[in-house]
């Protein structure tokens, strides 16, 4: 498309599209990159139109219509509908990578505190007296020893975060 043909075009295509926008619903800008591309297209397959204006207006006028017909027949969301539906898929494989980084960590506790901390992690929901039962200790120790594990695991985590990845990366 020669150059001077977009120069001559530039103001009568902003003009119309501007006067277009407001009833079709659309941006001005929006119905001229249409107009340019629908022009492109038709420059490319047939060549230049005779009349470069009459064809701009009428190619504007219908992609104003185009766009009023889109508009009727989509309708926007009430709301989002990551709203609705809850986490989506970045906050769940967020969440279940930050499970298994914390059962990972529970693995590596010393002594009898696995067990414990996975116990109180279970989705079962045990009580204290369930728990001492299954892990073969009195319930008034257990509250001791899961303040024990809870800080060890708390340590352990903290070195994690903050000691950089083996490989560099951070």
């Amino acid at each position: 498309m020669p150059h001077n043909m977009v120069a001559a075009l530039r103001p009568l295509l902003a003009a119309e599209a501007s006067a277009e926008a407001y009833a079709s619903g659309a941006e001005p800008g929006d119905l001229e990159q249409a107009v340019w591309l629908r022009l492109l297209e038709r420059f490319e397959a047939e060549g230049p139109p005779n009349d470069p204006a009459s064809w701009l207006r009428c190619a504007v006028r219908a992609e104003a219509r185009r766009t009023r017909r889109t508009a009727s027949i989509e309708l926007p969301y009430g709301s989002e509908p990551a709203d609705d539906s809850g986490p989506g898929p970045e906050q769940l494989a967020l969440a279940a990578a930050r499970r298994r980084a914390l059962h990972s960590a529970v693995r590596r506790l010393p002594g009898r505190c696995p067990r414990l901390v996975a116990a109180l992690l279970s989705p079962q929901d045990l009580t204290y007296r369930e728990i001492a039962g299954e892990l073969g200790m009195s319930q008034g120790s257990l509250g001791p020893e899961r303040s024990r594990c809870l800080g060890c695991l708390r340590r352990m985590l903290a070195a994690e975060v903050a000691a950089p990845d083996p490989r560099g990366k951070e």
